[in-house]
Formats: C-alpha cells, sequence, structure tokens
C-alpha cells in the first residue's frame, strides 16, 4: 500500500486539489482512488480476489479488504468463506448467514512500479470521464448560442479553442474560407452540437453555419432581441455572400431599416465578424412572389408564376436583368432558392412565351392524337385549363358542357374516351416495365408512378440503388452556368412536374433503404 512514512492525508490534498482545478466533485475523486488501488492491489493478491479499498474521508487511512461471501462448503478460497471462518475471523460475523457478504482485512503493502502505474491509469481515466461529463453538462444548454474564445492550437486544418472550462472544435468546413486564424485570437463562433464522446472534443462550433449570422444579428439589432422583429430564414455562401429574411411583428417598424442600422453600422458589425461578407436583408412577405423578388434584388422582376403545391417559382424578367438575378456562378439565385425553400426557376419573358406556346401545343397534340380530337376542340381544351387526359377522365359531364361548344353528349364521349385510353395507357406502361427490366425494389419505391418508372427505364435507372445515387437536379433538371453560358438541362423526370422538394425525398427514403445497414 502507501508506505508507513506516506502522509496520510496528502491523499485527500490531492483528491481536493484535483477536484477544484477540474471542477468535478472531491467524492468522485476519492472513489477513482479507491478504484485505482483496488486494481493494484488485485496484481499483489491475485487476480481472482474481489478486492474492496475504503478511504476514511476524515484521516485519509485506507482500508484493503476482500469480499467474501458465505457458503457451506467453499469451492474458490478467494472469494468464499465457511460461515464458522468467517466468525473466526470476527465474532461481529456471528449475525451473518449463507449468502451474506464480508470483508476480510488484508495487510497494507507497498506499491511496486506496475501496480503503481495501473492505479494511477484507472484514476486518469476516471477523472477524465467525469471532466468531460461536467464538459457536457455545463455545455448542452449553450447549444445554440454563439461561445467566445481564444484559439489554443491548429489541428489537420480544425481549430481547437479554449472555452475557459472546456476545449471546443471548429471543424474545417465549419471555417470561414479563406480566414487567417491564428494561435492566441479570440474567436465567436455558433454552438450547433453538444454530444458525449469517448474521445477528442465534444463541443462542435461553427463560423460557416447560417445560424452564426442569425445569432450576430440578435446581438446588434435590439428589435429582434425583444421580438419586435423575426428573423424568417437566412442562407450563407460563407466568406462570399449571404441573405436573411426579416419580418415586423410591430408594423410600425422598417425591419430592413433596423437591421441595418444607422449608416449600416449594425450590419457593419456583422459583415466584419463574418469577414467581409456580403449581406442581403430581404422584407418577408406572405406572398412568394413579393419574396423572390426582394430575393433577387439589384434584378427588377416583371412577374412571377407560383405554384404553392410543388413550392415552385417561374421569374419573369427581362434580358438585361437575367445576369444580375442569376448572379456570379448563380450564387444570387441560389441563395435565394436556399432561403425561400421554393424551386426558383428564371427566364426571360421570351423563354416563357416559348415555353407556354411547346406546353399548349403539346398538350393539344395529346387530345387530338389519344382522344381522336379535331385540333380546334383539343385546342379549347387547353384554353380552358384541362392539361392532360387524367384531367378529363377525372371530371364530371357538367364541366365539360360549361366549355362553348361541346354538347352533354360529346362531354361524356370525351369522358369515356379518356377512361378507355387510361386503362389502355396503363396495361401499356405495365408492360413496357417488364421488358425494361426494371427491379421490385424499384417499382414497389413509395411515390414514383408507372410513367416514371417507364422513363427511368429508358435512361438505365433499372434498380433502387441507381435511383439512389441520383442528385435531386437530374430527375427535376434546371439550369447551369457552362463557360459562362446559362444552359438547360433536361431532368429525367422533368416532364412529370416534379419539385425539387419532392425529388430530394424521393432519393433520400430510396437512400435510407439501401444503406440501412
Amino acid at each position: 500500500m502507501l508506505n508507513k512514512r506516506a502522509d496520510k492525508l496528502e491523499l485527500l490534498r490531492i483528491a481536493e486539489a484535483v477536484a477544484s482545478e477540474k471542477s468535478i466533485d472531491k467524492e468522485l475523486i476519492i472513489n477513482s482512488m479507491e478504484t485505482g488501488i483496488a486494481k493494484a492491489a488485485k496484481s499483489k493478491f491475485g487476480q481472482d480476489n474481489e478486492i474492496k479499498v475504503l478511504i476514511n474521508r476524515d484521516n485519509g487511512d485506507i482500508g484493503i479488504f476482500r469480499k467474501l461471501v458465505i457458503v457451506e462448503k467453499p469451492e474458490n478460497i478467494n472469494t468464499e468463506i465457511s460461515l464458522q471462518d468467517a466468525i473466526t475471523i470476527s465474532n461481529e460475523n456471528k449475525a451473518k448467514k449463507i449468502g451474506d457478504e464480508i470483508l476480510q482485512n488484508l495487510p497494507s503493502f507497498d506499491f511496486g512500479r506496475i501496480a503503481a502505474q495501473t492505479a494511477k491509469q484507472v484514476i486518469s481515466l476516471n477523472v477524465r470521464e467525469a471532466e468531460r461529463e461536467r464538459q457536457y453538462n455545463d455545455f448542452i444548454d449553450k447549444k445554440d448560442t454563439i461561445l467566445s474564445g481564444i484559439v489554443k492550437r491548429l489541428e489537420f486544418g480544425n481549430v481547437i479553442v479554449d472555452l475557459g472550462k472546456a476545449e471546443s472544435i471548429i471543424q474545417k468546413n465549419e471555417i470561414i474560407p479563406r480566414e487567417n486564424i491564428k494561435a492566441g485570437d479570440r474567436i465567436k463562433a455558433y454552438c450547433y452540437d453538444v454530444r458525449r464522446e469517448t474521445r477528442g472534443q465534444q463541443i462542435f462550433l461553427s463560423r460557416a453555419h447560417p445560424k452564426f449570422m442569425e445569432k450576430l444579428f440578435i446581438q446588434e439589432v435590439p428589435e429582434i432581441y425583444d421580438g419586435l422583429i423575426e428573423i424568417k430564414s437566412s442562407a450563407r455562401d460563407p466568406g462570399s455572400r449571404a441573405k436573411i429574411c426579416v419580418n415586423a411583428v410591430d408594423t410600425s417598424l422598417d425591419p430592413v431599416g433596423a437591421c441595418v442600422g444607422m449608416r449600416g453600422s449594425r450590419v457593419q458589425a456583422v459583415v466584419n465578424e463574418l469577414q467581409g461578407e456580403k449581406i442581403d436583408i430581404v422584407n418577408w412577405s406572405e406572398d412568394p412572389a413579393i419574396v423572390v423578388s426582394n430575393a433577387l434584388s439589384p434584378a427588377e422582376v416583371q412577374r412571377v408564376n407560383v405554384d404553392n403545391v410543388s413550392r415552385k417559382l417561374d421569374v419573369i424578367l427581362s434580358e438585361e436583368n437575367l445576369s444580375k438575378a442569376i448572379g456570379r456562378r448563380g450564387q444570387n439565385v441560389r441563395l435565394a432558392t436556399k432561403l425561400m425553400n421554393y424551386e426558383i426557376n428564371i427566364m426571360t419573358d421570351q423563354e416563357d412565351s416559348e415555353r407556354r406556346q411547346i406546353e399548349f401545343k403539346e398538350k393539344t397534340e395529346n387530345f387530338v392524337k389519344n382522344l381522336e380530337l379535331d385540333e380546334t376542340l383539343g385546342q379549347l381544351l387547353v384554353a380552358e385549363g384541362f392539361s392532360s387526359i387524367d384531367d378529363i377522365k377525372d371530371s364530371a359531364p357538367e364541366a365539360l358542357t360549361k366549355i362553348e361548344g361541346i354538347e352533354p353528349e360529346t362531354a361524356k364521349a370525351l369522358i369515356e374516351r379518356s377512361k378507355e385510353f387510361y386503362q389502355k395507357d396503363q396495361e401499356e406502361i405495365s408492360k413496357r416495365i417488364k421488358d425494361l427490366g426494371l427491379e421490385n425494389e424499384l417499382i414497389n419505391h413509395e411515390g414514383l408512378t408507372p410513367g416514371m418508372l417507364v422513363t427511368l427505364g429508358e435512361q438505365k435507372i433499372l434498380k433502387l440503388l441507381d435511383f439512389a445515387d441520383l442528385a435531386s437536379d437530374e430527375l427535376t433538371g434546371g439550369y447551369d452556368i457552362i463557360k459562362g453560358e446559362r444552359v438547360k438541362i433536361k431532368g429525367y423526370l422533368e416532364d412529370f412536374a416534379l419539385s425539387k422538394n419532392e425529388a430530394d425525398e424521393l432519393i433520400m427514403s430510396a437512400r435510407k433503404k439501401i444503406y440501412k445497414d
């Protein structure tokens, strides 16, 4: 054990000092010492023994005991003892019975080098675990806040920040690009996660998160802090540009003006913290058309077609405003898309007119060809809002007879032909899916219609794994900037009016099935 010359009170002083330094309970330190000494004692008295160590909290006396169970016929002398032998050890054991435990005193001993190292490792491990648990409990309530600390060191591109009672980490991808961070710098960051980890940091910070910008505005704009102005959403391209959408709860306030501040002082304070990131402050509205017009500033929008069901916005503007709306490398429209959580299609007036003409022609041809109508009647149906044969199939005769020139008999015939076409079409689609060789896992994937499955099969997407590896843009299509020019990219399922959110959900649910293990 500790030799007789050792000051027994020194143990208690050490426990108190460590507890104070690490901000953890002194009792936990002493318990760790007891566990460490017990492990060292096992190496002295044998691993088969169950050792218990008790440290007197008042004077530091250390008692080492072997824990024994009273049995009728002991088979293992290291863990069992007869009742008679137990009484021989101490008269106090006369009250014991079969199945009870007793503690047998073991002699004190001097730690050898290995035993001392073992005890030290156990104590250090327990203290570290207790310290990490204390850190977790101290900081779990600080999640979703801005924390400030000193940069301690840089490791493989990650930044380790000293928060006083704990260390935190800003991972490489959570740093603002190109910002120069050095050891010793005082730094602010958004705490986006606090979790229990057995090794490494367990407090995770970010300077690239959109919430970091939002929290900075809360600090700089009293009206937001007081709840008079609310932040509806935000989007960032860290280190380059950001957008934040604000709404005045108190209608007498100008939310954009309040966020900008006198001579731009408030927004400039946020910009400085974000290393010069340009920030567009957007006024919120219940009408998505107004919000998107504000969000795409400085471009001047002519009109917006809103599809709230699919969460799509067609933004029409002049040729000279096109590049402004898209922004450098598509940045402006990309941030506006994130800000609103709507799919935004930007087009010129001419492109919109051409698209409408093509759609009108295609819908008319579909009616003429498949329902055996003359072109005039086909155009009339399209002009009255009938987009597909399904629309006619599901209509009541009265809805068709409201159209000038369509008699009741004609209406009934149209509906009947639509139902016949639908039945025949479904049979052909089922056969086509079988001929293409699509796997059942993809065929049964919720959300994919038979028509979609045929289209996917024609593109050689035959397995759920193939589908899970797609990006949503490959399904819905969109625009890309190639060699400085805006180019339309056709999506596999673009003809099915699939929104980006719907495409994301289809792909993510496929990935969950594929990678569930």
